[in-house]
């Protein structure tokens, strides 16, 4: 378990610090990522370049973003993280909040391993 939370802080450092390639590191490459938010999928991505691509995408959304665990619950191949979520805004969303709005949201993300891999990780919101 002290592997896998030391995975999982890495991914967490590594998005709060914009690096997309250290939030792939490790990641297989046969990464499974899916997006859910009030119950409904919003985005499913299948495999590492199609994940990265999509992270460099979302990164220019923000001009600061920061993800904080705040509990971990460990079972056999996942680890199913709480998280508070703060980031501000550098765009507009259509319909939405606007560039400089502040964001403060909570929510999980399960992550599924294969060995020190993750090979499956589910964001829920």
């Amino acid at each position: 378990m002290e592997e896998r939370e030391k995975i999982i802080s890495n991914y967490i450092n590594a998005y709060n610090a914009f690096d997309t390639d250290g939030m792939a590191v490790d990641m297989a490459e046969d990464i499974y990522f899916e997006n859910i938010s009030n119950g409904e999928p919003t985005m499913v991505l299948n495999g590492i370049e199609a994940f990265k691509e999509q992270a460099c995408k979302i990164k220019d959304y923000f001009t600061e973003r920061r993800q904080t665990i705040t509990s971990i619950k460990h079972q056999e191949n996942e680890s199913d993280v709480s998280i508070s979520y703060h980031a501000v805004l550098a765009i507009d969303i259509p319909g939405g909040p606007q560039k400089g709005a502040v964001l403060e949201l909570s929510g999980r993300s399960v992550f599924v391993f294969n060995g020190n891999k993750i090979v499956r990780l589910t964001d829920i919101s």
